[in-house]
């Protein structure tokens, strides 16, 4: 069984690891994009999502945004094109993110970046089986720990 310092290592290697890839991540789409690791989330979402939009503060809530920061993210990614405001025909209280046509490719092409970026910087390190492993891990930490 470890001990307290050790399992406080194990976890501060956790949050090391993941920073340190995650800002090689986000570095190399900044470059590569000109979008900021908020933007890019919400165009990552869009883009996984059929129909390619989904209710703003549903957008808000999953990128984990208060309304005044999803507000001004969105107001970036309206002026640069790459999404649109529509309100829904069914609700008039609810407003949609939509990917422009030229969002939809900035977003295919972020995605196809950022799956090469992650095949370079954790599978390749690590191999397959451990970063399946790796992941299983995160998504049970995030169901037990999660709300």
């Amino acid at each position: 069984m470890a001990d307290d310092d050790e399992i406080v290592t194990w976890w501060g290697l956790v949050i090391e690891g993941y920073l340190a890839t995650q800002d090689k991540l986000m570095g190399e789409i900044a470059e590569r994009f000109g979008l900021a690791p908020a933007s890019f989330d919400i165009l990552l979402r869009l883009v996984r999502t059929p129909g390619h939009q989904l209710p703003m503060t549903r957008l808000a809530k999953e990128a984990a945004l208060s309304s005044g920061g999803f507000t001004k993210v969105a107001d970036r990614l309206v002026a640069a094109n790459l999404i649109c405001r529509e309100p829904s025909p069914n609700d008039r209280r609810v407003t949609y993110a939509c990917l422009t046509e030229h969002g939809l490719e900035v977003a295919e092409k972020a995605r196809q970046a950022c799956a090469e970026i992650l095949r370079r910087r954790v599978l390749e390190p690590l191999g397959p089986e451990a970063s399946e492993a790796l992941a299983e891990a995160m998504r049970t930490l995030r169901t037990v720990n999660g709300e």
